[in-house]
């Protein structure tokens, strides 16, 4: 039998699972034991009472048929029976109600009105709408007469207090246990945040407590964190050295290359900018969102910033009005977001005549788009252009100046340390690349 529909009525998180694990036990068992108290003892302890009580209804009723006439049945029975403590009055035919009287949450009335005519066959009607009192009507041979007496004879006493207890009990053991389960689990979302932090470029300070499992956990999580921060500081500091000490020789060349005619200069002098790019894009690619701490930022004062500073370089961008209802600031990384911002809008006007940015804040999701006119990229082969020193030639253009694949995978880092995605599709208002930053809040 397959049970995978259940996992969509099932809650999300860990602590909620196990206060429903805890509970449905609980739950599960009260109402068992509801259902046989009130099948067996319940019922029983009913009967028996009822019974009891049948036997003196006939002797009660034989006392009435002795009666001299109607209008003394009352004190008669007082004389005679007075030590039952049951008072019968004479009734009109028209009082004798038509059926049974009882309440529907009356559950030992329903064995009271199923045993008692049985056992006492004078016994018309029954009612037990009054909760301290039943009165029983009967056929005598002066009439029909109402016997009234003291509910409790026939019913158990204070049949409440077991429900009471269990509903007690039940919710004090529960609350201490989930008080308990709190505690327990409070590791395990230590441990959650630390792992989230650090998935977004965050070292946030962990030390493993709680059951050995969950410390074991911790304790595996921390050394894989210093394993990745020991690899990535290992990597920058390659090609942070590689890099810095091309510029030397770059510098040197630039220096020779002055001392050149003007015609035989330019050609070298453009190679020698072209590697100089080259070794920014890789510093820049070292640096990624490892440079600064996550802030609060206004996302739409950054963006506006970032386009300003790409106008005053000379290029075609147009900053689109604020999209979204929300409002506020994001925690960003302020150096890395606008590396990243200013890698797309770059990618943007060289492959493109111009390009529009737009920005979208709602309370839970922050997403900037950079769109281009250019030839855009074929959907096959987006996911290929995110990685580092991919150039998809046969795509985009070359025609404004060279590159080493680093742009897409630079903004790609960057949005994946904030906690979100760089998603790449189509323009639909001017028909080349849309690059998308979202990021949730």
């Amino acid at each position: 039998m397959s049970f995978l529909w259940l996992k969509y009525y099932m809650p999300r998180s860990l602590y909620a699972r196990a206060v429903l694990i805890l509970l449905l036990p609980v739950v599960f068992l009260q109402l068992v034991v509801t259902v046989l108290f009130l099948t067996r003892h319940f019922e029983d302890v009913t009967q028996q009472m009822t019974t009891a009580v049948a036997r003196e209804l006939r002797l009660v009723l034989d006392v009435v048929d002795t009666a001299p006439d109607r209008g003394s049945i009352s004190s008669h029975v007082v004389d005679e029976a007075s030590q039952l403590a049951i008072t019968v009055d004479a009734v009109d035919p028209v009082e004798v109600p038509a059926t049974h009287l009882r309440d529907f949450s009356d559950f030992s009335g329903r064995v009271i009105v199923s045993i008692l005519p049985d056992v006492v066959t004078q016994v018309s009607q029954i009612d037990l709408t009054e909760n301290r009192r039943v009165h029983v009507y009967a056929d005598t041979r002066h009439g029909p007469v109402r016997i009234s007496f003291d509910r409790r004879r026939v019913s158990a006493s204070n049949p409440h207090q077991l429900f009471v207890n269990m509903v007690f009990f039940g919710g004090l053991v529960t609350v201490i246990a989930i008080l308990y389960l709190r505690n327990q689990l409070r590791p395990i979302k230590r441990l959650a945040r630390a792992a989230e932090a650090f998935g977004r470029g965050r070292h946030e300070p962990y030390t493993p407590s709680g059951a050995s499992e969950v410390r074991s956990a911790g304790n595996a999580f921390l050394d894989m964190r210093s394993r990745i921060e020991r690899q990535i500081e290992q990597r920058t500091l390659m090609l942070s050295g590689v890099s810095h000490d091309l510029r030397t020789p770059l510098t040197r060349m630039r220096l020779s290359l002055s001392m050149l005619e003007d015609d035989e200069r330019a050609a070298l002098e453009r190679d020698v900018d072209d590697m100089q790019e080259m070794l920014d894009a890789f510093l820049n690619f070292v640096k990624g969102a490892g440079e600064g701490e996550p802030e609060p930022v206004d996302p739409h004062e950054l963006v506006a910033t970032v386009v300003e500073n790409a106008r005053r370089a000379g290029r075609n961008v147009t900053l689109m009005p604020p999209e979204g209802e929300g409002e506020g600031t994001v925690q960003l990384n302020l150096l890395a977001m606008r590396r990243a911002l200013d890698n797309l809008i770059s990618n943007a006007v060289r492959y493109g005549a111009m390009a529009e940015v737009s920005v979208l804040l709602t309370e839970k999701t922050l997403r900037i788009r950079v769109e281009d006119d250019g030839p855009g990229i074929p959907e096959n082969r987006r996911a290929e252009a995110t990685r580092p020193f991919t150039r998809l030639d046969s795509s985009r253009n070359q025609d404004k100046g060279g590159g080493v694949g680093l742009g897409l995978a630079i903004a790609t880092d960057i949005a994946r340390a904030h906690g979100g995605v760089l998603r790449l599709s189509s323009s639909v208002r001017l028909g080349g690349l849309r690059a998308d930053i979202v990021i949730a809040r």
